[in-house]
């Protein structure tokens, strides 16, 4: 084995089974117990242990990588899926801005996002919630997601939540393997295949945008959507975070996010926030929109408005 298979190997090595060595920053006990659901967890292939980091992987790496992924699909589900290498647009910033006037929470927004990621069936996982809010206030602190019933309810509105593709996200501040990251679309992506899953970023996100993969999703193989993306809707392994994407894989080759063409009542507006003539860039420049939580500085690319 040459010198630099060696240091790739130790890399590999030290990234899964040499983690705990964080303590001595993070803290040993709190950190352990972050790691604990990975102990006994599901074994890891030697490929996927020398994998390198997402970012430092070169086109033939990539292609190899994703070949790998076709094929543990095909064996573990059945399915013939294409998993692609989706890259950000030069001069393009996605944002996204719901017209709280008009969700009336039919959750079609849920549905839609649970299929189109390829999301564990049994816990009708989505990277969606749709809060129940009682009219005057933006707290989401006082929104439920338990609501029954006919829809719109009186003297209700509802405020559906996912990531929000923040612009000082601090759940990229704390992963400690550099997992996570803002691209230059403003999406902040997740590489399942180096995340540790320590869960610092589902508790650093103050929009509980994330989730963690508790067991091997169960997806039946005629269920599966089979156009995938290595950092968006590729089905994901047991014990990592996931979280909203935009679509990429839709919205990087020019269409829109599964959730906004699923909604019946035409709430949801996304586009490139730097064309002068988007749809979205009017939204912002007219309208009076709000951002969740302002008050913590995360600079959210994720809007709210009213029409009146």
């Amino acid at each position: 084995m040459s010198e630099n298979s060696t240091a790739e190997t130790k890399s590999g090595l030290s990234r899964r089974r040499l983690v705990k060595g964080l303590g001595a920053t993070l803290g040993v006990t709190a950190f352990g117990a972050a790691l604990s659901p990975l102990f006994g967890g599901p074994k890891v292939s030697a490929d996927e242990l020398m994998q390198r980091h997402y970012k430092e992987l070169s086109p033939e790496d990539k292609k190899k990588v994703l070949e790998r992924l076709q094929a543990e699909a095909k064996k573990s589900y059945g399915a013939d899926v294409e998993i692609g290498d989706h890259r950000p647009t030069p001069n393009t910033k996605f944002v996204y801005a719901i017209n709280l006037s008009i969700c009336n929470g039919n959750g079609n927004c849920v549905e839609a996002c649970h299929r189109e990621n390829n999301h564990d069936r049994a816990s009708k996982e989505s990277y969606i919630r749709v809060l129940e809010m009682p009219k005057g206030t933006m707290d989401m602190e006082k929104g439920s997601t338990t609501y029954t019933g006919t829809v719109p309810a009186k003297d209700k509105f509802y405020l559906p939540v996912q990531c929000q593709q923040c612009d000082e996200p601090p759940c990229v501040d704390v992963c400690p393997v550099q997992a996570t990251w803002k691209e230059q679309d403003g999406i902040v992506v997740v590489d399942y295949n180096w995340c540790i899953g320590c869960r610092y970023c589902m508790a650093a996100c103050p929009y509980h945008a994330r989730r963690f993969n508790w067991q091997k999703p169960d997806v039946p193989t005629l269920e599966i959507n089979k156009k995938q993306s290595y950092l968006s809707n590729r089905i994901r392994p047991q014990g990592v975070v996931e979280k909203c994407h935009f679509c990429l894989h839709r919205t990087r080759e020019g269409r829109l996010p599964a959730c906004l063409e699923a909604c019946p009542t035409g709430a949801r507006v996304f586009g490139n926030i730097l064309a002068p003539k988007s749809n979205i860039r009017w939204i912002l420049e007219n309208k009076r929109v709000y951002v969740l939580k302002e008050e913590l500085g995360t600079k959210p690319s994720f809007f709210y408005f009213f029409d009146k």
